[in-house]
């Protein structure tokens, strides 16, 4: 056991860059050495804040009335005193919390929103998860947003501010990287127009240049690979653009690289949108979370941003779509190798709609807690492919960890098929996993094989939407918009739960195809 724990171990790490690890020791030393010697973050700087001129952005879902906050579909009152350290819900509540992006819902007034700021600045010296650099970054985007609303010129406010501004600059996420330094880029490229700071905006620049030329891929997609995060990035980036084209402090210096990179972000936005305005829960995805790509796509042409579609290629999404079925499917790999906490293990699986409604779908994703619920949305039985042997393709574990993982080689296409293999379970059971899609007008034909000289149980995964009722007839699944033939596998029918959003489960059918070398399905429309 000790071994497997060691293995699994020195298979995660062995993937991080060297920044990721320097950054994890020097932050734990320092933490100690300033805990001995009693030294606290400063909490109040003297500066003067510029409100700034802002087009109207995306708008949140209300979060807050009257004491009460509602976050990841959970609800919790305080009767007096808001406690900022609130953990009832978990770490992501707590997060939300402190985001303050109830400030900029509509009904949000100039009043209580000066309250609740002033509220949070009172006990801003009991804070703790608040004033971690990711909900810092969004806190401080969020507060600059409201200010300049309202044309709020502030002393205390800003000198709060400014000392927050102070900790993200001494704990910039570069342990983490991915999306959470990109976070930090955006909210300094805020913080430095707000308070005019040269050395904010260099550092902000730097960021911004080269996490945005690494982490938006050449298609367009996010390199995360989670359309939820890829909108949310895409959000930000048009804030960003928002915020430069109306401000003559620094012209127009990265105008440019934001307008190319946000404009092919919603090339690839368009290419994975279903006409229901849905996104496929890929990775970590949930609704009700990131704007929606209708309301990205309406930003974008307030702000002067076209749309730049480029060929699907190394996000390693892919779709297919005509007049009866739209389908994406994934033979890429699970992501960037030193940040994979956001992926799912995965590879092949598919997501399809079926005359505009979802049909085959993926779990999806209702929490962030190191639990069973948040392995079981990661594990390759969640998903619409092939487990070998009761095995994962990609070691998922802990809430964000993932070892040995699977990656995708000898793929072929064409205009109307993929065919591909991963080596997921090679090194362990000395196996790959082949698989072909067909598409044609009225059916998709899936075909999989396991090349590998011995025998395993190998069973492929089929989860339907919640509307969908399925009801086998021997070799075929019969469903009302569509019919699966099967071939050399067994059926086996049962339940899981459809994860749309945060903290919502519905229950609905998964196939279990059972065989031991090939076998075959067609989706016939």
């Amino acid at each position: 056991m000790r071994r497997a724990v060691l293995t699994r171990l020195f298979h995660t790490i062995r993937y991080l860059k060297a920044k990721q690890i320097y950054y994890r020791l020097f932050y734990a030393l320092r933490k100690k050495v300033r805990k001995a010697m009693k030294i606290s973050p400063v909490l109040e700087m003297e500066a003067k804040g510029i409100p700034l001129t802002l087009e109207e952005s995306i708008t949140p879902l209300p979060s807050y009335s009257d004491g009460t906050f509602t976050f990841l579909n959970l609800t919790h009152r305080f009767e007096k005193k808001i406690d900022w350290n609130f953990s009832g819900f978990g770490k992501l509540w707590t997060y939300n919390l402190n985001y303050f992006e109830f400030l900029l819902q509509p009904d949000m007034s100039r009043e209580r929103g000066l309250a609740l700021i002033e509220e949070f600045i009172d006990g801003i010296q009991n804070v703790k998860d608040g004033l971690e650099p990711f909900p810092v970054s969004l806190r401080g985007i969020n507060w600059i947003k409201f200010l300049s609303k309202y044309k709020i010129e502030n002393k205390s406010i800003d000198s709060s501010l400014r000392a927050q501004y102070a900790v993200l600059e001494d704990n910039l996420e570069y342990h983490l990287l991915g999306n959470h330094l990109l976070e930090n880029g955006f909210s300094l490229l805020f913080g430095a127009y707000y308070f005019r700071d040269e050395k904010m905006y260099e550092k902000a620049k730097e960021i911004l240049t080269a996490e945005l030329n690494e982490q938006v891929l050449k298609d367009g997609a996010h390199f995360e690979l989670s359309p939820m995060y890829h909108q949310i990035m895409l959000f930000r980036m048009l804030d960003c653009i928002n915020l430069v084209k109306n401000s003559d402090w620094k012209g127009a210096e990265l105008l440019e690289m934001l307008n190319e990179k946000a404009s092919i972000m919603l090339g690839w936005l368009k290419k994975m949108k279903f006409s229901d305005g849905t996104v496929p829960l890929l990775n970590d995805s949930a609704q009700k979370i990131a704007p929606t790509p209708g309301e990205l796509e309406e930003y974008a042409g307030l702000l002067g941003v076209e749309r730049v579609e480029k060929p699907l290629g190394d996000s390693g999404y892919r779709v297919f779509e005509n007049g009866n079925y739209k389908i994406v499917a994934d033979v890429g790999k699970i992501g960037p190798d030193y940040i994979p906490g956001h992926a799912h293990s995965d590879t092949f699986s598919f997501v399809l709609y079926v005359k505009g409604a979802p049909f085959i779908v993926d779990t999806g994703t209702s929490t962030y807690e190191t639990n069973e619920r948040r392995f079981a949305e990661r594990a390759t039985s969640a998903h619409n492919t092939v487990m070998l042997d009761g095995m994962e393709q990609s070691e998922v574990w802990g809430g964000f960890r993932v070892a040995r993982r699977a990656y995708v080689f000898d793929l072929e296409e064409s205009e109307k098929s993929i065919k591909a293999r991963h080596d997921g379970y090679k090194s362990r059971l000395n196996a790959i996993h082949e698989r072909e899609f067909v598409f044609n007008e009225n059916s998709i034909k899936i075909s999989d094989k396991i090349v590998s000289s011995s025998t395993h149980d190998a069973r492929f995964f089929l989860h339907f939407h919640p509307g969908i009722k399925p009801v086998v007839e021997k070799d075929r699944i019969v469903c009302e918009n569509a019919a699966i033939s099967v071939k050399n596998a067994d059926i086996a029918m049962s339940d899981y739960y459809y994860a749309p959003e945060f903290n919502t489960l519905q229950k609905a059918a998964v196939a279990e195809l059972s065989f031991e070398k090939e076998m075959e399905i067609e989706i016939i429309l």
